[in-house]
C-alpha cells in the first residue's frame, strides 16, 4: 500500500480521523465507511462475491472501495470483479499463515 501522508477528520463524523494517501482521496472512517455499504446486495451473483468475512471489509480500503461503487452504480467491470477476488483470496492465505 502507498504511503500515508497525512491524517484528516472524517467528512462524515468529523470525530475519527483517517490517514489519507492521496489529495483526492475522500476522508471517510473505517465506522462510518462500513454503515455506508451495510446494505443488503440484490443481485444473486454479487451476493455471493460480496459474502465475505466483516472484518476483511474493516482491514481493507479497498474492498469496502469496491464495494461501494457496486451499491451506487450497481454495476461492476470485470477488472473490479477480479481485483476484489484477488485481493480476497491475499487475506485469505495471509489469515492462514
Amino acid at each position: 500500500m502507498a504511503k500515508p501522508k497525512f491524517k484528516q477528520r472524517c467528512a462524515l463524523c468529523k470525530e475519527n480521523m483517517v490517514i489519507m494517501y492521496s489529495a483526492r482521496q475522500f476522508p471517510i472512517c473505517v465506522t462510518c465507511h462500513m454503515k455506508k455499504i451495510d446494505q443488503e446486495i440484490k443481485d444473486p451473483k454479487m451476493k455471493k462475491l460480496f459474502d465475505i468475512p466483516k472484518n476483511f471489509y474493516e482491514e481493507n480500503y479497498f474492498l469496502r472501495n469496491i464495494k461501494e461503487a457496486f451499491i451506487r452504480f450497481e454495476n461492476l467491470s470485470e477488472k473490479q470483479v477480479e481485483a476484489f477476488k484477488k485481493t480476497v483470496k491475499e487475506l485469505k492465505e495471509g489469515k492462514k499463515e
